[in-house]
């Protein structure tokens, strides 16, 4: 992709939009380039993907989706309507379970939680259980006892083990 292709992320530095599909979203590989106007490789993409593309996604069987990064499971509230975001376009395009966060993670912490959590889930343990197990673990470790370490993550969907086989 061209830097002097219109892009609609660029438009997220600018003026966010009015539809909460677009203000949602995940920055990817090339995202930086596309803001700056440099280009990228046709196989990037524009490197964005916004809750309004998660829509177009067939996850039917896809058991889980993780999303690790800051702040991935906000959304804009409206009202009789629920939550718009990516939390919910995932849940919508077919994904049985999410694990997202609710505000800024720390780095370091977060990848001892997501190792800690997906050696539970591999070894059978229900999806919620393994999350909170991992965070129990994290909450152990000296230096990261504050729930601002491990508190962020929700598990939203089929809290159960993954099907065997």
């Amino acid at each position: 992709m061209s830097g002097s292709r219109d892009v609609p992320g660029l438009a997220l530095f600018r003026t966010p939009p009015n539809d909460p599909l677009l203000r949602s979203g995940l920055a990817l590989a090339g995202a930086n380039r596309v803001r700056k106007g440099l280009p990228v490789p046709e196989t990037v993409g524009n490197g964005f993907l916004f809750a309004e593309d998660v829509l177009s996604l067939e996850l039917d069987g896809t058991e889980l989706v993780v999303l690790s990064a800051c702040e991935t499971g906000l959304g804009d509230i409206h009202a009789n309507e629920g939550v718009y975001g990516l939390r919910r376009t995932f849940l919508l395009a077919g994904a049985r379970t999410l694990i997202t966060s609710l505000w800024h993670v720390p780095d370091a912490a977060t990848r001892l939680l997501m190792v800690e959590m997906y050696h539970r889930i591999l070894s059978g343990a229900p999806r919620s259980e393994a999350l909170r197990t991992a965070q129990q673990f994290i909450r152990t470790r000296p230096g990261t006892e504050h729930p601002f370490y491990w508190g962020a993550f929700i598990c939203i969907g089929d809290t159960g083990a993954l099907p065997k086989g």
